[in-house]
């Protein structure tokens, strides 16, 4: 770990800084959770048993979004969406996620993504924590290197990768390749391996089954270190912004973008020995509760170092906690806050999650909205705060944050929002009416559809005002609600966007 640590600081220390074409622009961080539920902090839910005061204290500085969603309830596809601004399923992967780290990329080469959308602006953009976009390894042999054919003779690690985060306009990264449970596991620092996956684990069960925490088996770097991720990450990220501040010390600043998508609260749970039993959640809580640490050392970076006022923070996660009914029960703890289903599902709680927005002067502390949103409406808000005019191949699927974050708008921003669950299964949501095509949750939660079907039921639509627990299918009673959503989702395919 220490090593990882030193060659960090090296590594940052050559990231070059240059003079600034407009020094009033705004820096801009986000940092993506990895299954974290709305239920889980305390600002969401008062009932929470996981201390998060660095989230809380965040949420009470900023606005925070009620009624926020990932695009998918599983992770690839959200990151992509996310970074581009465009769902997913509206390119090669439609259902599921990369499932190891030598997947190929998802992102299209001449795809725009906020980090290169940025760069014309004079902004630094730096990736740090875990990618799971995919990434093109170098083959030492004539094959190709993917998912599925990766012999270990024949992927150079020596070399970097192609169509990684530097082609995507990031200028520097230092991240894992995909989940923390999914080989090869080590650390790739601006698109080339620190080390070669030389050694193996042998993989470990889920803390649900008393193991280690949950991992594949397969090649790992020598000194990797689970428990090491989300502390090196965060250092990462506190070293990135101790040396903007230095420069804009030293007049010579320069808007960033910092990319934080941790490693946590996803499997395995491996909370470092301060954190554990510090919750009345088990392992997962005390990661949670380190997360919170985590985000309160990139909070603690800004104020240090005189950023905080001119720098817009996000604060989200890619789907909702993978935290199945058993869990509730077992800790008396709701990590989803209510909501049906959890991580994977296409009911609420797979993809209704925190969303917290503070940007000092801009918008008012303590606030809350009740939009509708979705997380790739990040990239046209970051586009109109730096004056960029969205082209017609661009943030297809994005809607600009702005009149909301100004307090300028009650009305609602977006027409609709579009789901896709970890099985592709399909939803809409406009206004109180959700529209699902197709029975069951489409992901881990099973659900008898027998009963259903018996009924001659071919989907799901609930009004979540009156049913925000999605308990009551009006399918039937509502064939001109059914046939109007279905009507606007084939719009959405066929037009290539949705905004």
């Amino acid at each position: 770990m220490m090593k990882q640590i030193l060659t960090l600081l090296f590594s940052l220390s050559l990231l070059p800084c240059s003079f600034a074409a407009d020094a009033t622009r705004p820096n801009i961080v986000v940092i993506l959770c990895d299954d974290l539920g709305q239920g889980d902090p305390q600002s969401y839910n008062p009932e929470s048993k996981i201390p998060t005061p660095n989230i809380d204290r965040l949420a009470a500085q900023g606005m925070r979004f009620t009624d926020a969603h990932t695009p998918s309830s599983v992770c690839t596809p959200t990151r992509y969406s996310t970074l581009t601004g465009r769902y997913c399923w509206r390119g090669e992967l439609k259902k599921g996620v990369l499932w190891n780290g030598w997947a190929n990329a998802l992102i299209e080469e001449d795809r725009p993504t906020i980090a290169s959308m940025l760069k014309p602006y004079d902004y630094t953009s730096i990736a740090v924590g875990k990618w799971h976009l995919g990434w093109n390894w170098k083959s030492k042999t004539d094959k190709k290197i993917t998912a599925r054919h990766h012999p270990a003779d024949a992927v150079d690690y020596d070399s970097k990768v192609e169509r990684g985060p530097g082609a995507l306009g990031f200028d520097y990264s230092y991240l894992i390749p995909a989940s923390l449970d999914m080989a090869p596991y080590l650390w790739l620092v601006n698109d080339k391996a620190l080390a070669a996956p030389t050694a193996k684990t042998e993989g470990s069960k889920h803390r649900r089954q008393n193991g280690g925490g949950f991992w594949r088996a397969g090649p790992m770097q020598p000194d990797f270190d689970f428990y090491g991720v989300l502390p090196t990450s965060t250092q990462a990220a506190v070293k990135f912004i101790h040396d903007q501040g230095l420069a804009q010390k030293a007049g010579e600043r320069k808007p960033f973008f910092l990319y934080l998508p941790l490693a946590s609260p996803h499997t395995p749970w491996v909370p470092n020995k301060a954190f554990q039993d510090t919750t009345q959640v088990g392992w997962y809580g005390d990661f949670v509760a380190e997360t919170d640490w985590a985000v309160g050392r990139v909070l603690e970076a800004l104020d240090r170092n005189e950023l905080a006022e001119n720098t817009i923070v996000v604060f989200t996660s890619d789907n909702g906690s993978h935290w199945p009914e058993g869990d509730i029960a077992k800790w008396d703890h709701d990590a989803n806050n209510g909501w049906r289903g959890q991580k994977a599902d296409i009911h609420e709680g797979g993809h209704r999650v925190p969303f917290v927005v503070r940007w000092p002067g801009v918008i008012e502390s303590g606030s809350v909205s009740d939009q509708t949103i979705c997380l790739t409406d990040l990239y046209a808000t970051f586009a109109e705060v730096v004056g960029h005019e969205l082209g017609d191949n661009e943030g297809e699927d994005s809607v600009s944050l702005m009149p909301i974050l100004k307090g300028q708008v009650s009305e609602p921003i977006r027409e609709a929002v579009v789901h896709h669950s970890l099985r592709g299964m399909f939803a809409i949501r406009k206004g109180d009416w959700k529209l699902i095509l197709g029975l069951g949750s489409g992901g881990f939660t099973k659900v008898d559809t027998k009963p259903a079907k018996q009924l001659g039921l071919q989907g799901q639509l609930y009004n979540l005002k009156d049913d925000p627990q999605e308990k009551n299918n009006l399918w039937k009673e509502k064939p001109e609600i059914v046939a109007e959503l279905t009507a606007l989702l084939e719009k959405y395919k066929a037009e290539g966007h949705s905004r």
